[in-house]
């Protein structure tokens, strides 16, 4: 397959990228800056500009573009980052994809579409939350509906936490646990819908290559934690103790609303479409994947 691929620099993009070149698809990926290599097109979605070149020929088109999340407070230009990195780069592949009549778009998305839910189990049937990230999620999918009115099969991939060796969230916290501050987030009750890197990036590359698979797809784990089991495993793995807790005011005094919908928030989602299509998860529970990576 000729694939496309939007946020081919980032944790997940740089990983699918060699996964489906491994799988022996041709991959060309979007770039920002000027193109410095055969496989690379430029675009710039601020400007609506995107190389068409790129798409001719096309079986699938992956949009990974977005800025992070919980890397600083939600201020309002802050927010309004985090949508139009999403929405603008959305709308334009989805029109893009209906224009050239690609048959597939695989489109970011996020568990933070249901909101807090939490300890009752989420699956792609549950109706969207309350609070920014579920009203961003909304906007985030809404922008493929181009390449949904055009026919094409458009996957939503709502992506959990990211567990990774360098980068997402086991990066994060390694330093913390290493120096003996790691710790749960307040009662430590919120679920952590995980999964492993190399299940979000095979996950991807299912959706890619499994034409019978469209509309929203849980990418968690089949077995998410609360936070204090996070915590602990997590500890366990490191070889270092984890005894302590971060106090709730202290996280909204660090991070303000973002606190509130991503760190204390959570969600018990389970990956009901992927079972359902098959996928085999390399990383089923939460031990698997913290093995694998650390």
């Amino acid at each position: 397959m000729r694939v496309v691929i939007a946020g081919s620099s980032g944790l997940i993009g740089t990983s699918l990228v060699a996964a489906l070149r491994q799988g022996e698809h041709e991959v060309l990926r979007l770039v920002r800056r000027r193109p410095a290599a055969p496989d690379e097109h430029g675009w710039d979605p601020a400007k609506g500009e995107l190389d068409e070149a790129a798409l001719a020929g096309a079986d699938a088109v992956v949009n990974l573009c977005g800025a992070g999340i919980a890397d600083r407070r939600w201020s309002t230009e802050r927010k309004e980052l985090l949508v139009s990195s999403r929405v603008r780069p959305t709308v334009l592949l989805a029109e893009a994809v209906a224009r050239h009549g690609v048959p597939a778009l695989v489109n970011g998305s996020a568990v933070g579409y249901y909101g807090d839910t939490g300890d009752r189990l989420v699956t792609e049937s549950t109706p969207p939350g309350t609070g920014f990230l579920a009203d961003l999620c909304r906007q985030w999918e809404a922008a493929t509906s181009p390449a949904v009115d055009a026919g094409a099969r458009v996957a939503l991939s709502r992506t959990g936490l990211v567990v990774a060796h360098s980068g997402g969230l086991v990066g994060r916290l390694k330093p913390l646990f290493s120096m003996l501050l790691g710790a749960k987030l307040g009662g430590g009750r919120q679920y952590m819908p995980w999964i492993s890197l190399d299940d979000a990036v095979g996950a991807l590359r299912f959706l890619v290559e499994n034409s019978a698979v469209s509309g929203p797809v849980n990418l968690t784990g089949p077995a998410p934690v609360i936070n204090a089991e996070f915590t602990r495993e997590l500890g366990a793995a490191l070889g270092r103790p984890a005894p302590w807790t971060v106090p709730e005011f202290v996280l909204r005094a660090a991070l303000g609303e973002a606190a509130d919908e991503a760190m204390l928030a959570g969600q018990r989602a389970m990956p009901e479409r992927l079972d359902e299509h098959g996928y085999p998860f390399a990383h089923p529970t939460l031990d698997a994947a913290l093995n694998a990576v650390l």
